[in-house]
């Protein structure tokens, strides 16, 4: 018996959810079971002109001229909508990237939060008076940028997809939101719901697609003013440097391996499950995994121990089953890559003290991409495992002497997103944070990211800033403006 065909899902241009300008389309796939579960139209350069046109022209009449409270009440509206339909987004997500339904739903109402947030945020951000060196006033504007394309990961489309746009809207820019080509169902819902919130039809277009057709033709757009980009460091060079020649406007959230330091002191009991978590949640798909356990010589033996206990205790399985802790990984391919770091760990020395392997599941999750959390003792922080990002739910324990020691190994890395440290000398707390080379950074806890506050990393992990106000400043221009009283 044959399988029914996979639903339809249009690109959203000018309003209108429909077929790209040359009808193709992709099926996107359930993780879980590796059955399509959509066919989507993949939007080709024709449609990134058009939405381009379509936006510019917004821009310059439109929204950009609506006040900031105006544009608020707008993301207030939209905020709404998205908790209103929480439960329809989180199956989408859950459906789509392989999440369990608790997590994708947490998601789904922090993005509600983001736009709520930017909100409130807009209509108290803006320019200054400033003392002026010659008589009349000195003053500065903040200005919109315009057309601004936001290209997303598929590990958080929701999430990821809010940190963009609310901003960017609320600044009184228009959008070009790029999904990646395997999860862009929830993005465009989302458009759906802004577009009934207020945002205009021509502010923002959803164009989901291959990335290595759209992401030069947006980066390469003359009418795209800025690009903001979230993925592999790889790829955020190559869109640093495209962008370099039409000097735009970029901001990079790249890759990650992060630190989570254990010293002697600390609470293992209570840190250990917080701290497997920030290495293993989302399948380990996360930038700011804490994938590298630096852990004091005296406890690295019971901290091993715990951990093997605690992983091989997580509920891997169907993502729509309450009690699953973690479901499947993105894609097959990604499965592959996973499992291949795994034999790279052990012909490197490091042992694999438990999991890397496929669970027993039901029939029906046969096809899935499932692997369960896999931790490595004895790691030497030069191996590959150590300091390439796995992106997948496996964990190097990695020992260390003293404080120093704890602070030389957590910086000998390319990356510097996030991380955390676990010590009840607040002391050594403050003195390791201050020198431990990252963006953010969390003590006694496994905490990245607040609506309220900066997210970025330092090296390769990135440039510029994601949320808080630092946003908002990203989206838009300083103009410095001298009235005379000459």
């Amino acid at each position: 018996m044959s399988r029914p065909e996979p639903p339809f899902e249009g690109m959203l241009v000018g309003g209108v959810r429909a077929d790209g300008a040359r009808a193709s389309r992709r099926f996107v796939l359930n993780p879980a079971t590796g059955d399509p579960i959509a066919s989507v139209a993949e939007a080709e350069l024709e449609d990134v002109d058009r939405a381009a046109h379509l936006a510019s022209v917004s821009f310059r009449t439109d929204w950009r001229k609506r006040t900031p409270r105006e544009r608020a009440r707008i993301l207030f509206r939209l905020a709404g909508l998205v908790r209103d339909h929480v439960d329809e987004l989180a199956g989408l997500e859950s459906r789509n990237v392989g999440k369990p339904l608790g997590s994708a739903r947490a998601e789904v109402l922090s993005a509600a939060d983001c736009f709520e947030y930017y909100a409130g945020a807009v209509t108290k951000f803006g320019g200054e008076t400033l003392p002026a060196s010659a008589p009349g006033t000195l003053l500065t504007m903040r200005e919109p940028l315009g057309v601004c394309a936001l290209i997303v990961p598929w590990n958080f489309p929701i999430v990821i997809a809010s940190w963009k746009l609310a901003p960017a809207l609320a600044m009184g820019n228009t959008v070009l939101l790029k999904p990646a080509s395997d999860t862009p169902l929830s993005a465009l819902r989302l458009g759906e719901l802004a577009l009934q919130a207020g945002v205009p039809p021509e502010a923002l277009h959803v164009l989901p697609g291959r990335g290595e057709v759209l992401g030069p033709a947006l980066i390469n757009h003359p009418l795209v003013r800025k690009i903001s980009f979230t993925g592999s460091t790889e790829v955020g060079r190559g869109v640093m440097v495209q962008a370099a020649r039409g000097i735009k406007r970029v901001s990079l959230e790249l890759g990650g391996k992060s630190a989570c330091i254990l010293f002697a002191d600390a609470e293992l009991d209570t840190c250990l499950p917080s701290a497997l978590w920030s290495a293993i949640d989302n399948s380990g798909q996360d930038c700011c995994a804490r994938s590298r356990f630096l852990v004091e010589k005296s406890i690295y033996d019971r901290v091993v121990a715990d951990l093997a206990t605690l992983a091989a205790a997580v509920r891997v399985g169907d993502p729509s089953v309450a009690t699953t802790e973690m479901g499947p990984l993105i894609t097959g391919a990604h499965l592959e890559r996973v499992g291949d770091y795994l034999r790279i760990g052990k012909d490197e020395g490091a042992e694999l003290v438990c999991g890397g392997e496929t669970p027993a599941l039901d029939a029906t999750l046969e096809r899935g991409f499932y692997l369960s959390p896999a931790i490595f003792a004895n790691v030497e922080n030069r191996m590959r495992v150590a300091q390439e990002e796995i992106f997948g739910p496996v964990i190097s324990v990695i020992p260390f002497t003293d404080e120093a020691d704890a602070v030389r190994l957590a910086n000998e890395s390319r990356y510097g997103l996030s991380g955390s440290l676990f010590t009840r000398d607040m002391g050594r707390a403050l003195r390791v944070a201050g020198g431990v080379e990252t963006g953010v950074l969390s003590i006694n806890s496994s905490r990245s990211v607040f609506v309220e506050a900066p997210f970025g990393g330092v090296k390769e992990s990135g440039l510029g800033r994601e949320l808080g106000k630092s946003a908002l400043e990203a989206y838009s221009e300083l103009k410095t403006i001298f009235l005379s009283n000459e």
